[in-house]
Protein backbone atom coordinates (compact mmCIF):
# COMPACT_ATOMS: atom_id res chain seq x y z
CA UNK A 1 0.00 0.00 0.00
CA UNK A 2 1.29 3.42 -1.17
CA UNK A 3 2.26 6.08 1.62
CA UNK A 4 -0.16 8.08 2.83
CA UNK A 5 0.30 11.85 3.73
CA UNK A 6 0.61 12.85 7.40
CA UNK A 7 -1.31 15.75 8.43
CA UNK A 8 1.70 17.70 10.33
CA UNK A 9 2.51 21.57 10.31
CA UNK A 10 4.24 21.49 7.41
CA UNK A 11 1.69 20.07 5.64
CA UNK A 12 -0.61 22.82 6.94
CA UNK A 13 1.68 25.57 5.64
CA UNK A 14 1.65 24.09 2.46
CA UNK A 15 -2.00 25.43 2.14
CA UNK A 16 -2.28 28.55 4.26
CA UNK A 17 -5.77 30.01 5.88
CA UNK A 18 -6.73 32.81 3.68
CA UNK A 19 -5.42 35.90 4.29
CA UNK A 20 -7.79 38.87 6.12
CA UNK A 21 -8.39 42.57 6.13
CA UNK A 22 -7.69 44.22 9.57
CA UNK A 23 -11.47 45.13 10.98
CA UNK A 24 -13.65 43.41 8.18
CA UNK A 25 -15.67 41.05 9.80
CA UNK A 26 -17.48 40.32 6.38
CA UNK A 27 -14.39 38.74 5.08
CA UNK A 28 -14.21 36.43 7.40
CA UNK A 29 -17.39 34.98 6.88
CA UNK A 30 -20.52 33.83 8.17
CA UNK A 31 -22.00 30.87 9.82
CA UNK A 32 -24.62 28.72 10.92
CA UNK A 33 -24.72 26.19 13.48
CA UNK A 34 -28.50 24.17 13.51
CA UNK A 35 -27.82 22.02 16.73
CA UNK A 36 -28.78 21.32 20.55
CA UNK A 37 -31.94 20.11 21.41
CA UNK A 38 -33.58 20.15 24.91
CA UNK A 39 -31.43 17.89 26.44
CA UNK A 40 -28.01 18.87 24.88
CA UNK A 41 -28.56 22.34 24.64
CA UNK A 42 -24.70 22.71 25.21
CA UNK A 43 -23.75 21.21 21.92
CA UNK A 44 -24.89 24.60 20.01
CA UNK A 45 -22.65 26.40 22.34
CA UNK A 46 -19.70 24.56 21.73
CA UNK A 47 -20.15 24.59 17.88
CA UNK A 48 -20.92 28.03 17.61
CA UNK A 49 -17.85 29.25 19.84
CA UNK A 50 -15.35 26.79 18.13
CA UNK A 51 -16.80 28.45 15.12
CA UNK A 52 -15.54 32.07 16.25
CA UNK A 53 -12.23 30.91 18.01
CA UNK A 54 -11.49 29.43 14.50
CA UNK A 55 -11.77 32.99 12.66
CA UNK A 56 -15.48 33.39 11.43
CA UNK A 57 -16.72 36.82 11.55
CA UNK A 58 -19.96 36.15 12.27
CA UNK A 59 -22.15 33.69 13.59
CA UNK A 60 -25.89 32.48 13.64
CA UNK A 61 -27.22 29.74 15.62
CA UNK A 62 -30.37 28.23 15.14
CA UNK A 63 -31.98 25.73 18.00
CA UNK A 64 -34.85 24.51 19.80
CA UNK A 65 -36.96 27.49 21.27
CA UNK A 66 -37.22 26.45 24.37
CA UNK A 67 -33.23 26.75 25.18
CA UNK A 68 -32.47 29.28 22.67
CA UNK A 69 -32.68 32.17 25.71
CA UNK A 70 -29.96 30.36 27.34
CA UNK A 71 -27.92 29.59 24.33
CA UNK A 72 -28.06 33.43 23.44
CA UNK A 73 -26.81 34.24 26.61
CA UNK A 74 -23.86 31.70 27.22
CA UNK A 75 -23.03 33.15 23.21
CA UNK A 76 -23.61 36.71 23.34
CA UNK A 77 -21.29 37.36 20.22
CA UNK A 78 -24.09 34.70 18.17
CA UNK A 79 -27.20 35.69 16.36
CA UNK A 80 -29.62 33.03 18.41
CA UNK A 81 -33.06 31.55 16.20
CA UNK A 82 -36.04 29.69 18.33
CA UNK A 83 -37.44 27.18 16.55
CA UNK A 84 -40.07 24.85 16.97
CA UNK A 85 -39.50 21.35 18.44
CA UNK A 86 -40.52 18.02 18.96
CA UNK A 87 -42.37 16.50 21.65
CA UNK A 88 -39.21 14.96 22.95
CA UNK A 89 -37.51 18.15 22.47
CA UNK A 90 -35.64 17.93 19.12
CA UNK A 91 -35.40 20.82 16.77
CA UNK A 92 -38.75 19.78 14.70
CA UNK A 93 -37.72 18.87 10.69
CA UNK A 94 -40.76 21.47 9.65
CA UNK A 95 -37.93 24.02 11.22
CA UNK A 96 -36.37 24.01 7.46
CA UNK A 97 -38.59 26.53 6.08
CA UNK A 98 -37.78 28.93 8.83
CA UNK A 99 -34.16 28.38 8.72
CA UNK A 100 -33.45 28.08 5.24
CA UNK A 101 -33.80 31.80 4.59
CA UNK A 102 -31.40 32.61 6.75
CA UNK A 103 -28.91 30.19 6.03
CA UNK A 104 -28.54 30.33 2.69
CA UNK A 105 -27.34 33.96 3.54
CA UNK A 106 -24.39 32.35 4.88
CA UNK A 107 -20.98 31.00 3.83
CA UNK A 108 -20.88 27.71 6.06
CA UNK A 109 -23.62 25.66 7.51
CA UNK A 110 -23.02 23.06 10.50
CA UNK A 111 -25.40 20.99 11.16
CA UNK A 112 -26.14 18.17 13.73
CA UNK A 113 -24.24 18.47 16.78
CA UNK A 114 -26.65 17.42 19.77
CA UNK A 115 -29.36 16.91 17.81
CA UNK A 116 -30.83 14.06 20.09
CA UNK A 117 -33.76 12.53 17.96
CA UNK A 118 -32.20 11.15 14.90
CA UNK A 119 -35.18 10.48 12.63
CA UNK A 120 -35.97 14.32 13.09
CA UNK A 121 -32.52 15.08 12.65
CA UNK A 122 -32.31 12.83 9.23
CA UNK A 123 -35.33 14.38 7.64
CA UNK A 124 -33.93 18.18 8.69
CA UNK A 125 -30.88 17.29 7.02
CA UNK A 126 -32.29 16.07 3.74
CA UNK A 127 -34.60 19.14 3.51
CA UNK A 128 -31.29 21.38 4.08
CA UNK A 129 -29.60 19.13 1.34
CA UNK A 130 -32.46 19.30 -1.07
CA UNK A 131 -32.44 23.66 -0.91
CA UNK A 132 -29.27 24.53 0.42
CA UNK A 133 -27.03 26.51 -2.08
CA UNK A 134 -24.59 27.77 0.53
CA UNK A 135 -21.16 27.34 -0.61
CA UNK A 136 -20.05 24.46 2.08
CA UNK A 137 -21.70 22.27 5.07
CA UNK A 138 -20.57 20.49 7.97
CA UNK A 139 -22.70 17.60 9.26
CA UNK A 140 -21.94 15.80 12.56
CA UNK A 141 -23.74 13.49 14.68
CA UNK A 142 -26.93 13.00 13.59
CA UNK A 143 -27.13 14.84 10.68
CA UNK A 144 -25.20 11.89 9.69
CA UNK A 145 -27.42 8.84 9.93
CA UNK A 146 -29.68 8.63 7.12
CA UNK A 147 -26.93 9.77 4.53
CA UNK A 148 -26.48 6.48 2.52
CA UNK A 149 -30.32 6.15 1.78
CA UNK A 150 -30.30 8.84 -0.99
CA UNK A 151 -26.69 9.75 -1.90
CA UNK A 152 -28.09 12.34 -4.69
CA UNK A 153 -28.71 14.91 -2.05
CA UNK A 154 -24.90 15.07 -1.07
CA UNK A 155 -23.95 14.43 -5.09
CA UNK A 156 -25.61 18.15 -5.75
CA UNK A 157 -23.51 19.69 -3.60
CA UNK A 158 -19.88 18.98 -5.74
CA UNK A 159 -17.94 17.76 -2.93
CA UNK A 160 -18.55 20.87 -1.12
CA UNK A 161 -19.63 18.99 2.13
CA UNK A 162 -17.57 17.46 5.34
CA UNK A 163 -18.83 14.88 7.39
CA UNK A 164 -17.27 13.89 10.27
CA UNK A 165 -18.27 10.01 11.31
CA UNK A 166 -16.46 8.22 14.43
CA UNK A 167 -15.83 4.18 13.71
CA UNK A 168 -19.04 3.88 14.99
CA UNK A 169 -21.14 6.31 13.45
CA UNK A 170 -19.54 5.21 9.84
CA UNK A 171 -20.10 2.03 10.18
CA UNK A 172 -23.98 2.60 11.09
CA UNK A 173 -24.01 4.73 8.20
CA UNK A 174 -22.47 2.40 5.78
CA UNK A 175 -24.73 -0.20 7.37
CA UNK A 176 -21.63 -2.56 8.43
CA UNK A 177 -19.71 -3.60 11.35
CA UNK A 178 -17.61 -1.41 13.54
CA UNK A 179 -15.51 -3.90 13.24
CA UNK A 180 -15.08 -3.92 9.61
CA UNK A 181 -14.30 -0.17 9.94
CA UNK A 182 -11.65 -1.27 12.68
CA UNK A 183 -10.21 -3.39 10.01
CA UNK A 184 -9.33 -1.39 7.10
CA UNK A 185 -10.00 2.36 7.55
CA UNK A 186 -8.43 3.48 4.90
CA UNK A 187 -10.59 1.22 2.48
CA UNK A 188 -13.89 2.54 3.82
CA UNK A 189 -12.72 6.46 3.98
CA UNK A 190 -12.38 6.22 0.82
CA UNK A 191 -15.45 4.39 -0.18
CA UNK A 192 -17.44 6.87 1.90
CA UNK A 193 -15.91 9.67 0.26
CA UNK A 194 -16.58 8.20 -3.13
CA UNK A 195 -20.00 6.83 -2.46
CA UNK A 196 -21.37 10.01 -0.53
CA UNK A 197 -18.85 12.48 -3.18
CA UNK A 198 -18.41 14.22 0.48
CA UNK A 199 -15.06 14.95 2.32
CA UNK A 200 -14.93 12.33 5.17
CA UNK A 201 -12.78 12.76 8.74
CA UNK A 202 -13.02 9.47 10.39
CA UNK A 203 -12.45 10.03 13.88
CA UNK A 204 -10.42 7.75 16.04
CA UNK A 205 -6.85 7.53 17.78
CA UNK A 206 -5.99 8.25 14.33
CA UNK A 207 -8.05 9.89 12.02
CA UNK A 208 -8.27 9.85 8.01
CA UNK A 209 -9.47 12.61 5.91
CA UNK A 210 -10.66 11.21 2.23
CA UNK A 211 -11.94 13.02 -0.77
CA UNK A 212 -14.67 11.81 -3.20
CA UNK A 213 -11.22 11.55 -5.92
CA UNK A 214 -9.67 9.18 -3.46
CA UNK A 215 -7.13 11.15 -2.32
CA UNK A 216 -6.44 10.66 1.79
CA UNK A 217 -4.89 11.52 4.99
CA UNK A 218 -3.55 10.40 7.81
CA UNK A 219 -3.26 12.51 11.13
CA UNK A 220 -1.81 10.50 13.79
CA UNK A 221 -1.15 12.39 16.80
CA UNK A 222 -4.31 12.31 18.68
CA UNK A 223 -4.73 12.10 22.45
CA UNK A 224 -7.01 10.16 24.95
CA UNK A 225 -8.05 13.52 26.52
CA UNK A 226 -10.10 14.52 23.46
CA UNK A 227 -12.34 11.30 23.91
CA UNK A 228 -14.52 13.36 25.57
CA UNK A 229 -18.20 14.77 25.97
CA UNK A 230 -18.36 17.62 23.42
CA UNK A 231 -15.35 17.54 21.77
CA UNK A 232 -16.88 16.03 18.29
CA UNK A 233 -19.05 19.37 18.49
CA UNK A 234 -15.89 21.36 18.80
CA UNK A 235 -14.28 19.23 16.03
CA UNK A 236 -17.69 20.07 13.94
CA UNK A 237 -17.59 24.08 14.68
CA UNK A 238 -13.73 24.64 14.01
CA UNK A 239 -14.00 23.31 10.57
CA UNK A 240 -17.43 25.10 9.96
CA UNK A 241 -15.29 28.38 11.02
CA UNK A 242 -12.27 27.93 8.65
CA UNK A 243 -15.01 27.19 5.89
CA UNK A 244 -16.74 30.42 6.56
CA UNK A 245 -13.83 32.15 6.32
CA UNK A 246 -12.75 30.88 2.55
CA UNK A 247 -10.58 27.67 3.22
CA UNK A 248 -12.15 24.62 0.71
CA UNK A 249 -13.45 21.55 2.51
CA UNK A 250 -10.04 19.45 2.45
CA UNK A 251 -7.96 22.83 3.99
CA UNK A 252 -10.59 23.50 6.41
CA UNK A 253 -10.62 19.60 7.50
CA UNK A 254 -7.06 19.20 7.85
CA UNK A 255 -6.56 22.32 9.88
CA UNK A 256 -9.46 21.61 12.22
CA UNK A 257 -8.30 18.51 13.02
CA UNK A 258 -4.47 19.87 13.58
CA UNK A 259 -6.33 22.15 15.63
CA UNK A 260 -8.24 20.23 17.71
CA UNK A 261 -5.56 17.75 18.96
CA UNK A 262 -2.82 20.40 19.14
CA UNK A 263 -5.96 21.92 21.69
CA UNK A 264 -5.95 18.77 23.17
CA UNK A 265 -2.11 18.22 23.46
CA UNK A 266 -1.66 21.93 25.22
CA UNK A 267 -4.49 20.83 27.86
CA UNK A 268 -2.37 17.42 28.17
CA UNK A 269 0.27 19.42 29.75
CA UNK A 270 -1.91 22.02 31.68
CA UNK A 271 -4.50 19.83 33.00
CA UNK A 272 -3.23 16.59 32.80
CA UNK A 273 -3.87 13.52 30.33
CA UNK A 274 -7.23 13.06 30.91
CA UNK A 275 -10.35 14.88 32.29
CA UNK A 276 -9.97 18.21 30.67
CA UNK A 277 -12.79 19.62 29.03
CA UNK A 278 -14.17 20.22 25.55
CA UNK A 279 -15.00 23.72 26.40
CA UNK A 280 -11.50 24.46 27.63
CA UNK A 281 -10.02 23.86 24.07
CA UNK A 282 -11.85 26.51 22.90
CA UNK A 283 -9.11 28.92 24.12
CA UNK A 284 -6.29 27.26 22.60
CA UNK A 285 -7.50 27.35 19.40
CA UNK A 286 -6.68 30.63 18.10
CA UNK A 287 -2.81 30.51 19.65
CA UNK A 288 -2.31 27.27 17.95
CA UNK A 289 -3.66 29.01 14.76
CA UNK A 290 -0.83 31.92 15.07
CA UNK A 291 1.89 29.41 15.51
CA UNK A 292 1.29 27.37 12.74
CA UNK A 293 0.59 30.22 10.52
Amino acid sequence: MRDIPEITPALLRRMPLPNLDAGDKEQRGRVMVVAGSAELPGAAVLTGTAALRAGAGKLQIATCGSVAPYVGTIVPEARVFALPETEAGAISPGAASIVLPRATACDAVVIGPGMADEPAAGALTAEFLKALCVPTIVLDAAAMADLRRDPQLLHRHGGRIVITPHFGEMAGMLGIKKADVEADPVAVVQHAAALLHVVVALKGSSTWVATPDQEVWIFRNGCIGLATSGSGDVLAGIIGGLLARGCNPVQATTWGIHLHAGAGHRLTVTKGPVGFLARELLDEIPRLMAAIA
